[in-house]
């Protein structure tokens, strides 16, 4: 922490942070195309088991006041990546590339627009912890009972709008989190942490998407 500001340094300012959340993005999109054209499909619920192994395992390095590396960041993108590809498409050949195009631009200036209001404010957002991480788990839980009871209709619809509230709070709270800056260590997992807002985003605002148009079919 810079003494004379009070305020830590360019390597860990939330500028920085958002390149490297933006650098994140790049890489997850390497990784979508490289497994879209090499990677068998039958191969991508491994990277599925290796995303969730590494974000048990950030969340265990974070519990023990460690933080994680530019290289776990940047191999956990990719991977994610590649265990994306098969549900773009999906998404792609149920709504059409335009819409999956649109809903990728709809997420960019929410999550922008967010963000800059949250760097801007001088409000404190840490209230809605609470409540963010309750929705979360109830997504979570939502997530695991779509695999055994068929979630259609109003209920999934439902269900995308509370996904893109939460993750929309999720940017407000973290970005002003970073707001002032942090230790140049924790740059990595706060950018974790925005591409995972990032992320969620998108895919829930492809599921409303797809509810709307499958509504109407």
């Amino acid at each position: 922490m810079n003494q004379q500001t009070g305020s830590y340094t360019e390597e860990g300012s939330l500028s920085h942070i958002l390149r490297m959340f933006a650098l994140s993005l790049l890489v997850s999109f390497i990784g979508m195309l490289l497994g879209a054209l090499f990677v068998p499909i039958e191969l991508v619920p491994l990277f599925i088991v290796i995303e969730v192994g590494m974000l048990i395992a950030a969340f265990i390095i974070r519990m023990r006041k460690k933080n994680i590396g530019y290289p776990f960041l940047f191999i956990f993108t990719a991977v994610t990546g590649v265990a994306l590809y098969p549900v773009i498409e999906g998404y792609g050949s149920m709504i059409g590339a335009n819409l999956v195009s649109g809903a990728f631009v709809a997420t960019a200036a929410i999550f922008g627009t967010l963000a800059v209001y949250a760097a801007r404010s001088k409000r404190d957002f840490s209230f809605m912890l609470g409540f963010l991480m309750a929705g979360t788990i109830g997504l979570i839980i939502m997530g695991l009972l779509s695999f055994f009871i068929p979630i259609g209709g109003a209920i999934n619809l439902v269900w995308a709008v509370a996904g893109i509230l939460i993750f929309s709070g999720w940017v407000l709270y973290d970005v002003s989190q970073y707001r002032d800056g942090v230790a140049p260590e924790e740059v990595p997992l706060a950018s974790l942490n925005l591409f995972l807002n990032f992320i969620n985003l998108f895919l829930y605002i492809l599921r409303f998407i797809a509810s709307i148009v499958g509504g109407r079919d």
